[in-house]
């Protein structure tokens, strides 16, 4: 198969990759290495290509992972990045406050009861709770979460 891009398609295709092998290098669970790599592979053969076509400012050969890659003082200015930190922000608060309602439920219900429960009637049951924290992450940040150590350990 052969594509022609014009030379912004190939930058958007250079960040698109590189924001799929950026994500797919978070996946830690065992067994993932050979997809990450495989990412990771394919975004360096397309870099490869990539700078021969017109974007050798874009992209460096990394000696350390013998890969390409784009340079960072690119990709901090790229609109993947952007995406990317946003996602991360995103996910962060996200999954704070969910794992923070699901506790409380736990909590309220009893854990055997909780673990009983499916994924969606959890949801459903701790919906405004999840508000409730997203609404504090939202206008107050971390600034008013204390962590309490139980008695003896802190």
């Amino acid at each position: 198969m052969h594509l022609r891009l014009s030379d912004q398609e190939l930058s958007t295709l250079v960040e698109m990759l590189s924001l799929a092998a950026n994500v797919s290098s978070w996946n830690q669970k065992p067994g993932s290495a050979e997809g990450v790599n495989a990412y990771e592979d394919f975004e360096s053969r397309i870099l490869e290509k990539a700078a021969r076509a017109g974007l050798a400012d874009w992209i460096e050969f990394d000696e350390e992972s013998q890969r390409f890659r784009v340079k960072r003082e690119v990709e901090e200015q790229a609109f993947y990045t952007e995406c990317y930190d946003e996602f991360r922000n995103e996910n962060f608060w996200s999954e704070l406050a969910i794992r923070l309602a699901d506790r409380d439920l736990a909590k309220a219900i009893g854990l055997a009861e909780w673990e009983k429960l499916p994924e969606e009637e959890r949801r459903t049951r701790t919906t405004a709770l999840e508000k409730r924290y997203w609404d504090e992450f939202s206008k107050h940040g971390i600034n008013r979460v204390l962590v309490m150590a139980p008695p003896g350990e802190g």
